[in-house]
């Protein structure tokens, strides 16, 4: 392990994956990684290189349902990613270890429109269904009205949950008292366990296209503003709660965005605490930094910067926006996933 990323997990940070390759899960592991999660386009690349065509094939000659093959797919991978994370959910008696598998996007489709009610049902379904028999396992829920109504049932029946998709401090009040509705009716919450990622390079994008009027100074620190007054909010609530495992935060989408931004930008800026989910690259760049990582996901900017962010970015219109978009890039890639699994069946019929 680097001793750059040495300081980073010193000072508070869990470093996660954001892949399951399983060369990079094994390379991540030795460097410090204690966690992955997974998506549609994860999955995608892997298949593409054609490291998967062993297990591919007998799945498709004996089943032409490239949905089914997919899932399955999908089920052995994020499986054998937590089996390299074994050792860290038991060591620390499930606080930490999780691999997280990603609900069917398609469940929030626009071209499907579902009723919200068949979201809901569909998505409690589907965790109960790829939870069982997994203690390391987190299911992936996105923070859309849906998603959100789903989260209790969910841990009311023993689901780890990550919310994923969070931009604002409303959509995080929303899913963690939905969670804790839920952690309140099981009858120990020995195994309760609960993560909310917040999204951070996405809203620097958004704020450079829709808030032109931010100084230089706060013009690139919206995300990282954003997600320290969540992850203040989160440590007071649960503070009182005498859960027995740490209810975090994840920070996602930390890779910069900017070809003049450091890669380390949001990994420094939010070192100290909590989870960090970073690409293979970040987590790369972060190795080879010579940075030592100290604690600043408590230091927030002057009172000038945030009275101006606070002044000028609409948060509501930000997630209007953002959830718009990221619910296109959540669906558009698992109809591709579908498609190239199903290419990859007449390809071995044609073979």
């Amino acid at each position: 392990m680097s001793e750059s990323l040495k300081s980073l997990i010193a000072c508070g940070t869990k470093l996660w994956l954001d892949s399951i390759d399983p060369d990079l899960i094994r390379s991540n592991r030795e460097m410090g990684a204690t966690g992955a999660t997974s998506n549609p386009i994860i999955i995608a690349d892997l298949i593409k290189t054609g490291r998967f065509d062993s297990q591919l094939q007998p799945l498709l000659t004996d089943n032409d349902d490239a949905e089914w093959v997919t899932w399955e797919m999908t089920d052995r991978m994020v499986a054998d990613a937590q089996s390299v994370f074994d050792d860290v959910w038991e060591s620390t008696h499930g606080n930490d270890g999780y691999v997280s598998f990603e609900l069917d996007p398609l469940i929030e489709d626009p071209a499907l429109n579902m009723p919200h009610q068949q979201r809901v049902d569909r998505y409690i379904e589907l965790a109960k269904k790829w939870s069982a028999g997994h203690s390391n396992r987190m299911i992936k829920v996105p923070a859309t009205p849906a998603g959100i109504d789903a989260l209790e049932e969910m841990v009311a029946n023993g689901v780890s949950v990550n919310v994923t998709l969070i931009f604002t401090k409303r959509q995080y009040h929303a899913a963690r008292n939905a969670v804790w509705r839920g952690a309140q009716r099981r009858s120990d919450l020995s195994k309760f366990k609960s993560v909310y990622s917040i999204f951070v390079s996405r809203i620097d994008v958004y704020t450079e296209k829709h808030c032109a009027d931010l100084s230089s100074a706060a013009q690139g620190m919206v995300g990282i503003v954003n997600a320290q007054n969540i992850w203040a909010d989160n440590e007071e609530f649960w503070k009182d709660k005498n859960c027995p495992l740490q209810q975090e935060i994840i920070f996602a989408s930390t890779g910069t965005k900017k070809p003049e931004d450091p890669p380390t930008k949001y990994v420094t800026a939010l070192a100290g605490s909590d989870i960090q989910t970073n690409p293979p690259s970040t987590n790369e760049a972060a190795a080879a930094s010579g940075i030592t990582f100290t604690r600043q996901i408590d230091q927030l900017p002057d009172t000038r910067i945030l009275g101006e962010i606070f002044r000028i970015v609409d948060f509501e219109h930000l997630e209007e926006t953002l959830m718009r978009e990221g619910i296109e890039k959540f669906a558009a890639p698992q109809r591709a996933l579908l498609e190239l699994v199903a290419e990859k069946g007449r390809e071995f019929a044609g073979a």
